[in-house]
């Protein structure tokens, strides 16, 4: 059984009874108050970008725990830096691991460090792949990552401001083409308030695609 548990903002845990992935472990600050860092235990740290509210909790958790950091070059050295232990990778680029693979994709957002790229995830992890969409925009690839990869969950930012609002993100569920949407990155300040009941039944009703909506603090079981 895989499940995934939402911290609010864009942090998640995608998890069995093997192994446990957190992405973009932003938790300390976090307004949701979800869970301290302290109580997190991981196997693994995906981080998409340097920004504050993606990274996080990182390095401490990855010291405090083992896990491996898997993310772009930059991030990842910034984090071996301080200690952790870290597998760097970049934008186009596939790894095996224990739990399956993991594809860096393309964001178009900032990195949050000099020199640095954002970028997104997609997971296969036992088996199911996990987009993770990380802080993007829209844009056209998504139709051909769509293609390169038989996606079973998107997890897209559907925030507005500083990334895709509903509408694009429901333009991005049409040409990714996933068997589930997971909307993030929404509700977490004003600035980002969005409605995901009509986030969902935008995508729904025009792309007949399932959208699972995962309150902070619940865990979806995967199908």
């Amino acid at each position: 059984m895989t499940s995934l548990k939402f911290f609010g903002h864009s942090c998640f845990m995608l998890s069995n009874t093997e192994t446990s992935l957190l992405f973009d472990p932003y938790l300390s600050d976090n307004p949701f108050h979800i869970s301290s860092a302290e109580d997190i235990d991981c196997n693994y740290i995906l981080v998409s970008h340097g920004h504050h509210d993606h990274l996080g909790d990182a390095v401490s958790i990855a010291k405090r725990t083992g896990a491996q950091v898997i993310s772009t070059a930059e991030v990842a050295r910034l984090c071996g830096e301080q200690g952790c232990k870290h597998h760097a990778m970049h934008l186009g680029g596939k790894h095996a691991f224990p739990f399956g693979q993991v594809r860096i994709t393309l964001a178009f957002h900032g990195s949050g460090v000099p020199g640095g790229h954002a970028c997104g995830f997609v997971v296969n992890f036992y088996g199911s792949n996990i987009y993770f969409a990380g802080d993007t925009g829209l844009f056209g690839d998504m139709a051909l990552l769509g293609r390169l990869e038989k996606i079973d969950y998107a997890l897209l930012p559907i925030g507005d401001n500083y990334t895709m609002g509903p509408q694009d993100a429901a333009e991005a569920a049409g040409m990714l083409k996933p068997r589930f949407v997971v909307p993030m990155h929404y509700n977490t300040w004003p600035l980002i308030a969005q409605s995901p009941e009509d986030f969902r039944h935008d995508v729904e009703t025009r792309f007949s695609i399932p959208v699972k909506i995962i309150q902070p603090g619940e865990t979806l079981i995967l199908e």
